[in-house]
């Protein structure tokens, strides 16, 4: 597979665990004060995005899509376990077990709509003449 592919493919990925690595890293004080809710959904749809980039690069690595989505969701949780613990060096900030969980939860609605999306979606057919 040729360099360039590769970088299309993870650079995502990799640009992804960076913003979701540098909001961590932001004390408590730092942080915006918005709602419980909008704060747990943007947990749940940063984790969605990095679950849909991830199934995206695996997919392009020649892995069956089922690979694909087990393999990005695991990644996914491991992240999300891994950035709670980050969180507890961080000033003012703690894990938390029920992030994690929307985390998951989070990637896990993401690909399962990307599922239901490919299931229906029209195929090219080539007709044989």
């Amino acid at each position: 597979m040729p360099r360039s592919r590769i970088l299309a493919l993870w650079l995502p990925v990799v640009v992804w665990l960076a913003v979701i690595f540098a909001f961590s890293a932001q004390p408590a004080s730092g942080l915006p004060s918005v709602g419980f809710l909008l704060r747990k959904a943007a947990h749940a749809g940063e984790y969605a995005v990095l679950a849909g980039f991830l199934w995206r690069a695996l997919q392009g690595q020649w892995l069956s899509r089922r690979a694909a989505y087990i393999g990005a969701w695991l990644f996914t949780l491991l992240y999300a376990a891994s950035d709670e613990l980050h969180q507890s060096f961080v000033p003012g900030r703690s894990p938390s077990p029920v992030d994690v969980g929307i985390d998951a939860g989070g990637a896990a609605a993401a690909l399962l709509l990307l599922a239901l999306y490919l299931s229906f979606r029209p195929r090219d057919r080539h007709v044989a003449k």
